[in-house]
């Protein structure tokens, strides 16, 4: 807990999100999931297509690789969807 004895600049944290580029990526993954809902169909009317209960939108070319929306995306389980490593590979000291 960094922030105990003071209160959580958030209005700092936001800038810093927008100066690393995390709003875009965050904007496109949302895009994608409403165009998704848009088309789908749903039955028990909670605002989720059926076909995305449980599962993750990935895109075809990964937003940290510079993809966008218009690259393409999929639903795929989340646990195939987050096992995907697209950080840089570091060499491990022993």
């Amino acid at each position: 807990m960094p922030y105990k004895n003071k209160p959580r600049p958030y209005k700092k944290e936001y800038e810093q999100q927008k100066e690393r580029g995390e709003q875009e990526n965050r904007m496109e993954r949302q895009r994608a999931r409403r165009e998704i809902d848009k088309k789908g169909k749903d039955a028990n009317r909670n605002g989720k297509a059926d076909k995305r209960e449980g599962k993750d939108v990935s895109h075809t070319k990964a937003l940290s690789k510079g993809g966008s929306n218009a690259d393409g995306y999929k639903i795929e389980s989340s646990s195939k969807n987050r096992a995907r490593n697209y950080k840089k590979k570091t060499i491990k000291k022993k």
